[in-house]
């Protein structure tokens, strides 16, 4: 069985690197970072105009009517520069969401405008540093108005749509529904929130009496929050892939320009060492990402436990290399000036994106049990 990419994923692929490579280097992270801009405008447009935003959203709805294999090696590329742009809040989540559970109204509506660029979405699930959990939603829905407060909410300063989880009445799972909102309406207020990484917008988002409209069926928020929530993962991991390669190579070619008392720093076995085991990791990564792509591709049964396999060890993975490859450039690599910090800060960042790592180990665990007893 081959699991490598199709020739034309690999071309999509290599259109999306040549991109990015020419509009969205690290000066061009920088830029954002040291400025008050929520995303790198100029790299979003392009992506927008080559229609990668529109990959994986049918072509009814204005997409390029593609699929999830495609939306992967994307999401590679923009990790691999650590892209700042809302694409993941906007396509994974938003579009997802509306794309698994929104009514035809719904996909008609918002879709073609999240395809195009034209408006960018989020989810807002938390509420606060708790993981969101049906015990914990008070953001309340009801005879179509909103309120609560949802915090952090990713790139929600930008968004001009929400997909919120709000607490719809009933017990256990059935308390929650997920709902879609207008966030440029007047029952909407938004602050920003800092993060370990500025080049990734969050807010603070209030709802007073706004309008929303109910996002499949009431009820089943909890449900449809998992799926979109584990087919993000998958995207997500190919992202921390990409990082994770993108620190390496940081790290081996610095380990070959350094010299030290007359001899390249990467000729020493102790940086060998930290080397070969950024290596082991993201190969591991890479074989959970790409079992992941493919199950997510095929709508496999096997989704939750692929997607948080994926997780796991993408997220260890990124998070060793981003450190260990802060630690090859020794004392600069702490400096401002230093490139190292855009992967460190991303990777922490993503770490905590779709909900902590211990989160995601107590799902994979979950369905592991459930496959034993089957």
């Amino acid at each position: 069985m081959n699991f490598d990419f199709s020739d034309d994923q690999k071309m999509l692929k290599d259109q999306a690197r040549k991109f990015l490579e020419d509009k969205c280097s690290y000066d061009d992270v920088r830029t954002v970072l040291e400025s008050d801009a929520s995303h790198h405008d100029e790299v979003w447009q392009g992506l927008c105009d080559l229609g990668f935003t529109g990959a994986a959203i049918p072509e009814q709805y204005g997409g390029v009517g593609l699929g999830a294999l495609e939306l992967c090696v994307v999401a590679e590329e923009l990790g691999r520069c650590a892209a700042p742009v809302p694409f993941s809040s906007s396509i994974y989540m938003a579009a997802e969401a509306l794309k698994i559970g929104g009514s035809e109204t719904l996909k008609q509506t918002w879709l073609p405008k999240l395809a195009s660029g034209e408006i960018i979405g989020t989810l807002a699930a938390a509420e606060g540093p708790a993981a969101p959990s049906p015990r914990n939603i008070k953001t309340t829905f009801a005879n179509g108005k909103l309120n609560g407060r949802k915090l952090p909410v990713p790139d929600g300063e930008t968004a001009s749509v929400a997909i919120v989880l709000a607490n719809t009445g009933g017990t256990g799972e059935q308390a929650v529904s997920l709902v879609v909102v207008d966030l440029t309406q007047d029952g909407v207020t938004r602050s920003s929130v800092e993060t370990i990484d500025p080049t990734r917008g969050h807010a603070e988002i209030n709802f007073d009496n706004a309008d929303a409209s109910l996002l499949g069926v009431s009820g089943e928020g909890w449900a449809l929050m998992k799926r979109v929530e584990a087919g993000a993962a998958v995207l997500v991991a190919f992202e921390q892939v990409g990082g994770t390669e993108a620190a390496l190579n940081m790290a081996k070619d610095y380990s070959l320009d350094r010299y030290a008392f007359g001899r390249q720093i990467g000729s020493y076995q102790a940086i060998k060492h930290k080397l070969a085991d950024m290596y082991v990791k993201l190969e591991l990564a890479r074989s959970n990402a790409y079992y992941g792509a493919m199950v997510l591709a095929q709508e496999g049964a096997d989704l939750e436990l692929a997607a948080a396999s994926a997780r796991i060890s993408a997220t260890e993975a990124y998070r060793f290399a981003a450190q260990e490859c802060i630690q090859v450039h020794g004392g600069i690599g702490f400096t401002w000036e230093a490139n190292p910090q855009f992967h460190y800060r991303r990777s922490k960042l993503l770490a905590l994106s779709l909900g902590s790592a211990s989160r995601w180990k107590n799902r994979l665990v979950s369905e592991l049990e459930k496959s034993n007893v089957a």
